[in-house]
């Protein structure tokens, strides 16, 4: 995720934040915030209470954006949650925004798992209809120990909000965790989450690595170590041979009954891949193992961040 500011005649609540792949694309807030916010590991709106705004001033902003970029073609609705909003809602700011530009071809949004599973099938059926083609969807691990430890719901939740989406046609971009176990929980981590993704494959999986800031890595080691049982150890942070040793081991265990689309290029991650998953598995093993090997390198540190 990054934060960004565009020249446009749109006052944007700061701090803006989208996926990197929405970069080029207009940017319009639907809502501010996250309604779940709950996250432990995740600052974005830590300071920023959630508000679904007004849709005279959703429409507003539209008519603004439209004037300095009229032939946009991709739109990105923020912030964390847009996904929230009553669909009657999202149709109209919809139906607005195919009124408006003549020229788009998909509008996006983050999603959680529980605004995915929480719609039915014909509702989400509806908003793709109208354009909402793909949705953004963090989830961070497919370990039910890992995510209570997170505070992210259950990987039964996961895969409820991944089929829901596949079921109304909608694309999900779906982002995992590099080292969210730390040393002690990284198999189980990542044996859940190749079990998820294997059970419920996204059209396109990502990695991030874990990054806190902040006073976050307390809140985050407070929850970690309260979610654990006495015998569990705490959180330990993973360095490069063991954030290598989890994107290996998850690339040998991934085996989606149909094509993912992999990415590691995120700027927080020690080594950039990318590839299409199982067809592309061996290739991009070759390229973890080289590193591993010393005949490969890493991208640098001040290179790396959130």
């Amino acid at each position: 995720m990054e934060s960004i500011t565009f020249p446009f005649m749109i006052v944007y609540d700061m701090p803006l934040w989208r996926p990197p792949s929405e970069g080029p694309n207009l940017i319009i807030q639907a809502t501010l915030g996250c309604s779940f916010n709950a996250c432990t590991f995740c600052t974005m709106y830590k300071h920023k209470d959630y508000v679904a705004r007004p849709l005279a001033d959703v429409f507003a902003d539209i008519e603004d954006a439209a004037e300095d970029w009229p032939d946009a073609t991709r739109i990105f609705l923020a912030d964390g949650d847009a996904l929230v909003l009553p669909t009657e809602d999202l149709e109209q700011i919809l139906d607005k925004l195919i009124a408006t530009f003549p020229d788009l071809q998909r509008v996006t949004c983050y999603a959680t798992p529980q605004n995915l599973t929480k719609k039915p099938t014909e509702e989400l059926t509806r908003l793709r209809e109208k354009r909402l083609t793909m949705v953004y969807l963090g989830v961070e691990s497919g370990s039910d120990k890992m995510l209570k430890r997170i505070r992210k719901g259950s990987a039964k939740l996961m895969e409820k909000a991944l089929i829901s989406a596949d079921g109304a046609g909608i694309k999900v971009s779906a982002t995992v965790i590099l080292g969210l176990g730390g040393k002690a929980h990284w198999r189980e981590h990542i044996e859940g989450t190749a079990a998820l993704i294997n059970r419920a494959p996204p059209k396109f999986l990502s990695t991030l690595q874990l990054g806190l800031e902040g006073d976050q890595e307390p809140r985050f080691r407070e929850a970690f170590d309260a979610a654990n049982s006495d015998a569990d150890a705490g959180f330990e942070w993973q360095d490069d041979d063991g954030i290598l040793a989890e994107l290996a081991y998850l690339l040998e265990l991934l085996d989606p009954p149909k094509a993912v689309i992999f990415r590691s290029n995120h700027a927080s991650n020690a080594l950039p891949l990318a590839g299409n998953l199982p067809r592309d598995r061996e290739p991009l093993l070759i390229q973890v193992r080289a590193v591993q090997g010393g005949t490969g390198r890493l991208r640098p540190q001040f290179l790396r961040g959130l």
